[in-house]
């Protein structure tokens, strides 16, 4: 072999990445130490991105296209090594691959309950997942904010903490959207378009950008999806008789298909059919007939209201209490004035007898005399 096979072997000309895993991101060209020659060819396709990185600093960054590596086009590398024009000497460079087509259906999820009020159950709490897709926007940023000098980057190296961002997200967008627990099916578009506008803003500082954002599913706790059903249940069964029927329906479907076996189903089917057909029998009457229904009882009467008492204040003193019959008693008498002052249970403070429309009636006018003759 001669000297200048030897060289041209040692001498990268042709620079390119065809992808053969589907979650590779990133992947660093295989130069073995090997000098790019000058005037090589780098090929970069449709959803890549070409990134050289010279002594530890990142270059150029090559969108799609065929370039001929020379000095008119590596501004910034050829800033870095110094070269003069028309100096065509071989370099030495690490050249990244970076993958910038959607990374899609990947799954997201919350493994926590999250904590919200709502407007009808009250406190709350919520599980939910669904899917998403990722994009690389900005390759130099991506590659010094998250690959670093990682030879071949993959999805799976990033998916956690994106994910972690993804639920702080929904945490906080469903907790302050208001939006009942029984609607946000029919609001899963809206939320998603939000949730993932809000996520890019985060990861807009690694160079990446959340396209696509889906809310599969929004499920309340076991105890009150329960709660839900019977609730559900019982509408849908209209009223107290209609709803004793369905349980018993219910009842008997699942004792079918019980490890207990058919004798079991049978027997329990059998006794729910008498408590059934007693029960229509009672309601419909002998004839099939329904009876007239039975007059309320009739209520007691309230108890009888308490007597007011009357304490009465004259010279510095009180005495009582004095019942009603007492006063008039005393009114008779001449005891008791008009006005005198008196205080019963409820009264705001003292009081004249004539200004009280309960006593005011026992100071009535005397009868005039009868007529001559009588």
């Amino acid at each position: 072999m001669g000297i200048f096979d030897f060289l041209s072997g040692e001498f990268i000309d042709v620079i390119h990445w065809v992808e053969d895993r589907r979650d590779t991101m990133v992947w660093r060209f295989e130069s073995e130490g090997h000098a790019i020659k000058y005037g090589a060819k780098l090929t970069v396709r449709e959803g890549q991105a070409a990134v050289f990185v010279h002594e530890g600093q990142l270059a150029d960054v090559f969108r799609p296209g065929l370039y001929m590596l020379e000095t008119n086009n590596m501004p910034v590398l050829t800033t870095l090594q110094h070269w003069d024009h028309g100096f065509r000497s071989p370099f030495l460079s690490d050249v990244y691959f970076v993958d910038t087509t959607r990374f899609t259906d990947l799954k997201w999820g919350t493994k926590n309950p999250v904590m919200l009020r709502d407007p009808e159950f009250g406190p709350t709490r919520i599980r939910a997942f669904g899917s998403y897709a990722i994009r690389v926007t900005d390759p130099a940023r991506f590659m010094v904010e998250i690959v670093g000098t990682d030879g071949e980057f993959t999805m799976d190296e990033i998916g956690f903490q994106i994910r972690n961002i993804i639920v702080q997200e929904f945490s906080r967008v469903i907790a302050g959207s208001g939006i009942p627990v029984l609607d946000m099916a029919a609001n899963t578009a809206d939320l998603g378009a939000l949730i993932a506008a809000e996520v890019s803003k985060t990861l807009d500082a690694y160079g990446l950008t959340m396209p696509e954002f889906y809310i599969e599913n929004i499920s309340l706790p076991p105890e009150v999806e329960k709660a839900l059903d019977r609730r559900t249940s019982m509408g849908i069964a209209g009223d107290l008789d209609r709803y004793t029927r369905y349980s018993a329906a219910e009842a008997m479907a699942s004792a079918a298909t019980s490890p207990a076996g058919g004798g079991m189903a049978a027997g329990l089917g059998a006794g729910l059919g008498m408590a059934m057909g007693s029960g229509m029998a009672a309601a419909t009457g002998p004839w099939g007939a329904r009876p007239e229904p039975a007059a309320a009882p009739v209520p007691p009467p309230p108890p009888p209201p308490a007597e007011h008492v009357w304490h009465i204040a004259e010279n510095g003193q009180t005495s009582g209490p004095f019942s009603m019959a007492r006063l008039g008693r005393m009114a008779a008498e001449g005891s008791f004035r008009r006005d005198s002052y008196v205080w019963t249970q409820g009264q705001d403070g003292w009081k004249r007898a004539e200004d009280v429309i309960e006593l005011a009636r026992l100071f009535t006018v005397a009868p005039p005399p009868p007529p001559p003759g009588v």
